[in-house]
């Protein structure tokens, strides 16, 4: 039988210990496909709460319509509407006017998820077309029981600026239009971010 020699053997020890070392400093806890991190290591500092108040302009009816149905509601017999999905594309500006100064738009789907009330299972992104925010989004997803005076929709995440977001979103309805379906809706958005 060959004998392997002292070195080899203290050599192969000494490298299998420097490895199993390197890769604990740098994977942290092994367990298995998940680790935990200094928040710092990735650019994390101090977390900071922003409120921003925005108008959403949802345009439904005319020749440019924002929002559009994707799902028509399959009983034309339903008061709510129930089963429509309409898709949205709306501008945010800083003021109620429609001709405001354009801040972000919101991108997403509103769709009727009740057969006794109005209300809405919606999903946007508020994405920051200009200022301190540029190209950072927010994300809204939630409840919106159109009718009640406030609506508040939870803040689920957010990019850019806003990675790691949280928070909470206020609507309310600025001015509905019976005739062409089209609202402005105040949003006062109060988000948790670093």
């Amino acid at each position: 039988m060959a004998r392997i020699s002292p070195t080899l053997i203290f050599q192969f020890i000494i490298s299998s210990l420097l490895s199993s070392f390197a890769m604990t400093i740098v994977s942290g806890e092994n367990h298995g496909f998940v680790r935990s991190i200094d928040p710092k290591f990735i650019g994390l500092q101090r977390e900071k709460l922003t409120h921003i108040r925005l108008y959403w302009h949802d345009i439904v009816g005319g020749h440019h319509p924002t929002a559009i149905d994707v799902v028509p509601p399959p009983s034309k017999s339903s008061p709510t509407n129930f089963g429509l999905v309409r898709m949205f594309d709306n501008a945010l500006t800083q003021g109620p006017e429609l001709s405001s100064e354009l801040v972000a738009r919101a991108q997403g789907f509103y769709a009727s998820a009740a057969q006794k009330e109005l209300s809405l299972l919606m999903a946007q992104n508020f994405a920051f077309v200009q200022g301190e925010f540029n190209g950072s989004t927010i994300t809204l997803l939630g409840r919106n029981s159109v009718f009640n005076k406030v609506r508040e929709l939870p803040v689920i995440g957010g990019s850019g600026v806003f990675r790691f977001a949280r928070g909470y979103a206020e609507a309310r309805t600025h001015t509905f239009d019976l005739n062409t379906g089209d609202a402005t809706v105040e949003y006062n958005i109060y988000v948790l971010h670093y």
